[in-house]
């Protein structure tokens, strides 16, 4: 690494960590926090929310200073244009939708709520229609026990927000960037191609979003990987985007790691998602990038087999249901992050021996 990529990753990494610090202090003010939906998370109410502000500020400042570099300039305005999006999610998501029951069962029996089994002793969230139909029959028989109530914040429709990803898509398709990905001239289908990696990856980090560190350090591995396979393999052009990234979720690390003093939300998770999948796709590293978020990838598909009812998880998405059923959060993390790196070592070596 010469010394302007280490200029470039300390620049990222020092605004990074400062930005985060200021945003938190603000959000800490106006009491903008996070309340955990997940019964085992609770005790994190109260923790800033929308940390990933601190993105857009990095990101503004790195464009006054890269603006003549283009790929990397292209990559950090999809990155800022993600993070807006995410950032009117955030806010449409300060107003509370409705108030959901949390209750327990204290039966001596597995009763049927909605769509879960519920063990004696065990808590769950009255969340679908079935269960909130239910539940009041449970109450009657005193065989569940309301211990509490959670706000639910209002969200735009799915449509809505697939809309809004495609939009993303589209403006990073038009910058006429990418023309071609994995050894294939994409011609017509370059812009389709771009909005399904942008729509995929915005919704893989953004679900693996939701334990302190899980979804900066899965990125912030992968990307780091990222530029190791573009120095090995003489890549230079892949390191500068991904090193930005890298710096990104290291220095939100600094906050975000167990325990987290700040999460990113939507606004956060937007800006990794965008910036990763433009990143692979101006770089051309498809089939490694792919591999190397192989976990959040992973998780995605599991959620939809939930809810298209092929499997049954009592909470989602997957790392919900492993804390549910009693690994701690910091088991959950690390093993993720060491999965991540797993898949980037394999990616690498297959590149050497076999490809």
């Amino acid at each position: 690494m010469n010394w302007d990529m280490l200029i470039l990753f300390l620049i990222t990494f020092i605004a990074t960590v400062f930005f985060t610090y200021y945003v938190r202090r603000i959000l800490l003010k106006a009491k903008i926090a996070d309340n955990p939906i997940v019964s085992e998370h609770r005790y994190k109410s109260g923790t800033p929310t929308m940390g990933g502000i601190a993105f857009l500020f990095t990101i503004s400042l790195l464009i006054s200073l890269y603006y003549k570099n283009t790929p990397v300039l292209i990559v950090l305005f999809i990155m800022l244009s993600g993070g807006i999006v995410g950032l009117v999610d955030d806010l449409i998501g300060l107003k509370v939708k409705e108030v959901q029951k949390i209750v327990v069962n204290v039966s001596n029996e597995v009763i049927s709520l909605g769509r879960l089994n519920v063990e004696p002793n065990e808590e769950v969230r009255v969340a679908t229609p079935k269960a909130k139909a239910e539940v009041d029959k449970f109450l009657d028989e005193s065989k569940v026990k309301v211990i509490g109530e959670v706000p639910i914040k209002t969200e735009p429709e799915e449509l809505e927000k697939i809309i809004c990803q495609i939009v993303l898509g589209v403006i990073l398709g038009l910058t006429g960037a990418i023309t071609t990905l994995g050894g294939f001239n994409l011609g017509i289908f370059a812009i389709p191609i771009v909005v399904i990696a942008v729509i995929g990856c915005i919704n893989s980090v953004n679900l693996i979003d939701g334990m302190d560190g899980l979804a900066a350090g899965i990125v912030g591995i992968a990307s780091a990987a990222c530029c190791v396979y573009g120095y090995l393999f003489g890549l230079p052009n892949v390191i500068p985007p991904f090193l930005i990234l890298f710096g990104l979720c290291l220095g939100f690390l600094v906050f975000n790691k167990h325990p987290a003093s700040i999460f990113m939300g939507d606004t956060g998770s937007f800006v990794l998602g965008t910036g990763y999948a433009a990143a692979v796709l101006v770089c051309d590293i498809p089939y490694f990038g792919v591999l190397a978020l192989g976990v959040p990838i992973i998780s995605v598909i599991v959620s939809l087999l939930h809810r298209a009812h092929i499997i049954k998880l009592p909470v989602e998405p997957l790392h919900h249901t492993l804390n549910h059923y009693g690994m701690s959060e910091t088991k959950i993390v690390f093993g993720y992050w060491a999965m991540t790196l797993v898949l980037c070592i394999i990616g690498i070596l297959a590149k050497m021996y076999i490809f």
